[in-house]
């Protein structure tokens, strides 16, 4: 059903990262019903949330190094790692039971481009990331600020927003060259250096 629902929304991946992309739609199903790590519940919903995530691929190349914000249960950041196999990932989730899972699924996956980092962003210490990325974390000023130094001036965004982005770009929009990318109920705010 996966492989349905990437081919109506046009995004062209192989077979061996579908099936990796299935296997951790188990593995997160079997995880929640037990921990509760999203609202994400059913399979379908799983599958939601990975074209969800899958969807900027379309209009953002592909960075040597990414940072998420927020992991969480995988969305954006797991997807993104497991679709760019050659991008060196580093996962940043503080919550002990969804950076547990995301460690289990990078090692159940046998990912090798994948770092989880338990802890807050603001204690992450790492060389600068060419693209940074955020799902429903907190607004853009602050995830701005929170990541300014894991950036520099080559560094882009990718935030996953709600309808609030418009207020919140508002907010930082004289000092950005952004986009705002429409989708259904998601907005994507693109920003470049």
């Amino acid at each position: 059903m996966l492989a349905k629902m990437l081919s109506k929304e046009k995004i062209q991946l192989s077979h061996e990262v579908t099936v990796k992309l299935e296997r951790f739609t188990d593995i997160l199903h079997e995880w929640n019903s037990v921990h509760n790590l999203t609202g994400a519940k059913t399979i379908e919903a799983i599958y939601e949330n990975i074209i969800d995530s899958l969807y900027p691929i379309s209009f953002v190349n592909q960075p040597k190094s990414l940072l998420d914000v927020g992991t969480g249960a995988g969305f954006p950041g797991m997807i993104l790692a497991i679709v760019w196999s050659d991008t060196k990932c580093t996962l940043c989730e503080p919550i002990n039971k969804r950076a547990s899972f995301l460690k289990y699924v990078a090692m159940e996956l046998e990912t090798n481009n994948i770092t989880v980092a338990k802890m807050r962003v603001e204690d992450l210490q790492c060389d600068p990331f060419d693209l940074i990325t955020s799902r429903a974390v907190t607004d853009t000023k602050l995830l701005l600020s929170l990541t300014m130094h894991l950036s520099n001036n080559k560094t882009n965004y990718l935030f996953y927003k709600g309808e609030r982005v418009y207020r919140e770009i508002d907010d930082t929009s004289h000092q950005l060259k952004y986009d705002i990318v429409s989708k259904d109920k998601r907005n994507y705010l693109w920003i470049r250096k």
